[in-house]
């Protein structure tokens, strides 16, 4: 098996805006573009076939708050792998993403609250599903992380193992939008812990980081979001692919 390693920005929807939050604050926003589709065009021609969207109201309010900016976003690059999270409660929410031609959508606060969701969601939707779980010290948030659930990320991860979830995105509260590393120790000993491909998100700030994600690739860890680092600019898209090829000696990356 080639180990390869997929770096996937990041654009979380605030308002119609795309912003990034520290820790998850809602109150604590930078806003970087009002144009979203813009901004995806910005990575698109930076080389990135894959993108990873966050209705940060929706994930809040429990019901999608930014549908129209990812739709928008679908039908200007239908070539685009689009992933979704943030107020996926439901079927019919989920079903209107992926009708409009969203390649994943990704369950949070549901997959905690209703754990058949998932399973009935992949049966309805094979190969379009993922499960977004956003620990603080282990322990997985929800609502937005303004609340703890008190359970432990790594066993939830794996009551997921038979539902045929395509990934677990796994965030570290404590480092998202800090600019201070990602998490390697937990993210590689929960891709360890499970068959599920996982992508880290929530810390990666610089090439340093990113020749640490190379050293994890093999542990199960497929890929990481990113976000503030590429527009502050502590990370060049274009720059941060080459750097992984030469690493892992493979083609450049591209999505799976």
């Amino acid at each position: 098996m080639t180990t390869s390693m997929q770096l996937i920005p990041a654009i979380d929807l605030k308002d119609g805006q795309c912003v990034r939050l520290k820790q998850g604050r809602m109150e604590d926003d930078t806003v970087f573009s009002d144009d979203v589709v813009a901004t995806a065009a910005r990575w698109v021609d930076a080389g990135s076939d894959r993108l990873h969207m966050v209705d940060l109201n929706g994930a809040f309010a429990g019901a999608p708050k930014n549908a129209a900016a990812v739709h928008e976003v679908c039908k200007a690059f239908p070539g685009l792998d689009v992933q979704i999270g943030g107020g996926v409660r439901n079927e019919e929410i989920a079903g209107r993403y992926l009708s409009a031609g969203v390649r994943w959508v990704i369950i949070g606060t549901q997959a905690v609250v209703e754990p058949d969701f998932v399973g009935r969601l992949c049966r309805e939707w094979p190969g379009q599903v993922m499960v977004g779980l956003d620990a603080r010290d282990g322990k997985v948030a929800v609502n937005g992380w303004a609340e703890d659930s008190g359970l432990d990320a790594a066993e939830l991860a794996k009551s997921f193992e038979g539902d045929g979830i395509s990934g677990i995105v796994y965030t570290d509260i404590s480092r998202d939008g800090m600019m201070q590393g990602f998490n390697s120790e937990a993210t590689a000993a929960l891709a360890e812990s499970i068959s599920i491909p996982v992508y880290a998100s929530g810390g990666v700030s610089d090439y340093k980081d990113v020749e640490g994600l190379c050293e994890i690739a093999d542990h199960g860890v497929a890929g990481a979001i990113v976000g503030r680092a590429l527009y502050e600019g502590t990370i060049d898209f274009a720059e941060a692919q080459r750097r992984i090829a030469s690493l892992l000696g493979t083609g450049l990356p591209h999505a799976g």
